[in-house]
């Protein structure tokens, strides 16, 4: 059964390492091939929540690339880390928590969605980016925006107007009266 399990995978997912060597069996030479099978014993949980068993009740487990994010789901692979806090002054630390449960949590989009202060940063370059992609072919709102960055006064009202969570268009017609409008 097992013989043919290995012819199985020979021929769906040959491995890239394959060792053979000839052996003389009486007068004819035979070519004979040596399965690649490796352990790996290592702690790969980084700083876990809760204590490992110990190592003799460890079994080994068969990894391969269609039940990796489970495995590593089962490891929950963690990091306690404590960084420099450049964002601020730099002379404090900033207590870091990175959790791995799939191959993707390794992605920088990942690693900085697990930090609060750098997922805000994250969402506000997202959010000029989108702006860029309104201004590109707006005139009348590129001439705003560039009036508004000009004039302190005109962006401390936008600002106001921002924090109390009224529109500019909507402030403007609620400042006319009805004979300004005729």
């Amino acid at each position: 059964m097992s013989n043919s399990l290995q012819k199985w995978v020979g021929r769906n997912r040959p491995p890239r390492v394959q060792i053979s060597y000839d052996v003389e069996v009486g007068d004819a030479i035979e070519k004979r091939e040596l399965p690649m099978v490796v352990g790996l014993l290592a702690d790969l949980s980084g700083h876990p929540a809760e204590p490992l068993p110990k190592l003799k009740e460890r079994r080994f487990v068969e990894v391969d690339r269609d039940n990796f994010d489970e495995i590593m789901g089962k490891i929950a692979p963690r990091l306690e880390l404590s960084v420099p806090d450049t964002m601020k002054d730099g002379q404090s630390n900033l207590k870091v928590e990175l959790n791995f449960e799939k191959f993707s949590d390794f992605h920088p989009e990942s690693l900085v969605g697990q930090i609060p202060r750098l997922a805000k940063l994250l969402e506000a370059r997202q959010q000029l980016r989108d702006l860029l992609g309104k201004l590109d072919g707006n005139d009348e709102l590129d001439s705003l925006l560039e009036r508004i960055v000009r004039d302190a006064d005109e962006l401390k009202q936008v600002r106001s107007e921002a924090d109390a969570g009224q529109p500019a268009a909507a402030s403007e017609e609620a400042a006319q009266t009805p004979a300004d409008a005729s």
